[in-house]
């Protein structure tokens, strides 16, 4: 049968076509209860990733602020709907001055992507000022307080470079961990811990994976500043600015978790965040 082998050749061209086609990953799943998203699937080192959201919407005037008694606004989190396939999530936080956040979170097999609106429906100015989501990634990185610093990274001078940065400052109200806070945003206004005086040349923050063959990497727009917390987590935190009675702000964030491949991750990141990009040119 001379034709036999021509056969099977374009039947494996075809089989491998169809492969082409279908997505390497599910796409990854989210999950909310308690104040904690949980992002899961095979595809992440260490399967899950937690973050506190949200951990806090906070105030301005707050490098050098008692965080309990000044920063710290309270606030509560609801649920408003979960996807049956966990591919999304919409939460809606109401904050002690009256205003309203709504947050859209949704998945796909390598990113997980915020909308977030901001009302203040109230008669007088919000005073929120910036907001944390605290993403824990000790299983990420299989590593702890200590050495995943080591593992993690912000960019300074257009450059990767990992933590701890050169010009590591280590005093503050409180101590440790350390905050970089971008172009036009007020340093009377970032967290309460030691403040560096190097200025991120782009808004991500991120860290490798234990075995080196993922990276993790956040960022929002706007942002008020990066953060290497004091639990193994770090923060693109982002900004409201406060708003005045009726106005409305929007928000966008992004977490990716993709292939250790740093030009391929910035590529990604500059067609997401164009905004960021310009800013580093004015």
């Amino acid at each position: 049968m001379p034709g036999l082998p021509r056969t099977l050749i374009a039947v494996n061209c075809f089989i491998a076509f169809l492969c082409s086609l279908a997505p390497a990953d599910e796409p990854l799943t989210l999950h909310w209860a308690k104040n904690y998203l949980t992002i899961s699937g095979d595809q992440i080192p260490g399967e899950e990733i937690k973050i506190h959201y949200l951990e806090a919407y906070c105030r301005a005037g707050s490098t050098d602020a008692d965080w309990v008694k000044h920063t710290r606004m309270h606030h509560e989190t609801k649920l408003i709907e979960a996807t049956e396939d966990g591919t999304k999530i919409r939460l809606q936080c109401h904050v002690e001055d009256g205003l309203v956040v709504d947050h859209t979170i949704t998945s796909t097999a390598d990113s997980v992507i915020f909308q977030i609106t901001a009302t203040n429906p109230t008669d007088k100015r919000s005073e929120a000022h910036w907001a944390q989501p605290c993403i824990r990634l000790a299983d990420f990185t299989g590593a702890d307080q200590k050495t995943y610093l080591q593992k993690s990274f912000v960019f300074l001078d257009g450059k990767l470079e990992r933590l701890p940065t050169r010009n590591w400052a280590t005093k503050a109200r409180y101590v440790p961990g350390q905050v970089w806070a971008p172009k036009g945003v007020n340093r009377n206004d970032v967290n309460p811990r030691p403040l560096s005086d190097l200025v991120p040349s782009n808004g991500l923050i991120g860290c490798f994976s234990k075995d080196d063959s993922k990276i993790f990497a956040t960022a929002f727009e706007p942002y008020q500043e990066l953060f290497q917390g004091v639990i193994v987590c770090l923060h693109s935190d982002f900004r409201l600015g406060g708003l005045k009675p009726g106005e409305t702000k929007h928000v966008k964030g992004k977490i990716y978790i993709v292939p250790n491949d740093v030009p391929a991750l910035l590529k990604r990141y500059e067609n997401d965040f164009p905004e960021h990009v310009e800013s580093q040119r004015e």
